[in-house]
């Protein structure tokens, strides 16, 4: 099973998903994730999703779930990169992503983070 690589930037971790994810390897995700949040004392999570073509009802709900748990251990999370493909089976499939935040690339998602922190807490350079 492939793992997903978790980066850290200041108080941002940054998952880019450039897999295929099955099952198995969202769940790994999720129980790496909530370790390193709670290791690095992180207050915000990227997940990048630009390479990711297709997303099915498990695969979007746990992107829920992680934000959920991330939440519950003081990290905001945004959803970053996302196909107009995935988006418009993520609606078709009735799943809103509720608590998710999303924006449209890397850069826009560390503003994002920053504006909700109200703090800068990573900045990327131009």
């Amino acid at each position: 099973m492939d793992r997903v690589p978790i980066l850290k930037l200041g108080d941002i971790l940054i998952v880019s998903i450039q897999i295929d994810l099955q099952d198995q390897s969202v769940l790994a995700l999720q129980e790496d994730l909530s370790e390193q949040v709670v290791a690095t004392g992180a207050r915000g999570v990227i997940i990048d999703i630009s390479a990711v073509e297709i997303v099915d009802s498990f695969i979007g709900r746990m992107l829920a779930t992680i934000a959920g748990i991330s939440r519950m251990l003081d990290a905001e999370t945004v959803v970053v990169g996302m196909r107009p493909a995935v988006a418009i089976t993520l609606v078709e499939l009735g799943l809103s992503l509720g608590g998710v935040r999303t924006a449209l690339n890397l850069e826009k998602g560390v503003a994002l983070l920053n504006h909700i922190e109200n703090v800068q807490i990573a900045a990327v350079t131009r």
